[in-house]
């Protein structure tokens, strides 16, 4: 089965640096990428733009809108993104530099970091975003659930906030990164009430295999399962590794087992083409 990545990093960012060192194992660079997704038959992937001005200091204030990625001097071909929006720094020229980078094919969609800037959803100060997203009919990607920095605020990265902007723009299509983790249910009603709302499954386990064995042995997956049960509309789900947190192959075994087979066409490939349409033109030809 061909996969599509839809939630991977490709910048150079310290705590990414560190985490692929120290907990997964991972060769976080452009032949470790490539490696990995000739292994597991990745045949495309999604990053979310994301840059640091200064090492190890994500949220970053300073970055300039729109962020991109800067993990090495060139991207891999079949490696989309979505542009990251740092809320202070939207002045008329990061919209106009925005707007630009919103007609590049390689750009298939914007990245806003709830929790990581102190800002919900539904905040003034997102409008043009929105407005952009809109006009050039690509998604918006949230950051929801846990922060991966301590200097992040829960508060503004909870899923149920998403509500609200599903509501007032329906011509816009939103994905829920992480599915809300660890409110699941709170996000999987969410997806299930609005018709715009989909969510990728990244990021759920950090760390090596050795870590996915150690939660099937406890009750860590009972709050995902149910979610998954109650939201009920598994092709609206996105595979995604949040690579480098977890290897590639490591994190397909573990969603293959939590997804039922019959959704894992749609779950790994097909509803990344419907959300991200502007990544058709990266798959490979044959």
């Amino acid at each position: 089965m061909k996969i599509i990545d839809a939630h991977v990093h490709f910048s150079n960012i310290g705590s990414f640096h560190d985490t692929a060192n120290r907990l997964s194992q991972l060769s976080y660079s452009y032949e470790g990428l490539l490696q990995e997704w000739k292994e597991n038959n990745v045949v495309a992937g999604v990053a979310m733009g994301v840059t640091e001005t200064i090492h190890n200091n994500f949220p970053d204030y300073e970055s300039q809108t729109p962020m991109g990625l800067d993990l090495a001097d060139s991207v891999p071909r079949n490696l989309v993104h979505c542009v990251g929006i740092n809320p202070f720094k939207m002045d008329e020229r990061n919209k106009r530099e925005l707007e630009l980078d919103l007609q590049k094919s390689n750009v298939v969609g914007i990245k806003i970091y709830l929790g990581y800037y102190p800002f919900y959803a539904y905040d003034e100060v997102y409008t043009p975003v929105y407005q952009l997203a809109a006009k050039y009919q690509v998604p918006v990607v949230f950051h929801t659930g846990d922060t991966y920095s301590e200097r992040g605020l829960l508060k503004y990265s909870h899923p149920l906030t998403l509500d609200e902007v599903a509501v007032n723009y329906r011509d816009i299509n939103f994905v829920m990164a992480h599915f809300g983790d660890p409110w699941v249910l709170d996000g999987a009603e969410v997806v299930y009430k609005n018709r715009n709302m989909f969510a990728d499954l990244s990021g759920l386990i950090v760390g090596t295999e050795a870590e996915i064995n150690r939660h099937r042995k406890t009750r860590f997956l009972n709050h995902l399962l149910h979610a998954l049960d109650y939201c009920d509309h598994y092709e609206k789900l996105m595979f995604g590794t949040d690579w480098p947190l977890i290897s590639t192959g490591s994190y397909i075994t573990f969603i293959k087992e939590i997804i039922p087979e019959k959704y894992h066409q749609a779950v790994f490939f097909d509803t990344a083409l419907k959300v991200f349409p502007k990544l058709r033109g990266f798959l490979p030809k044959n």
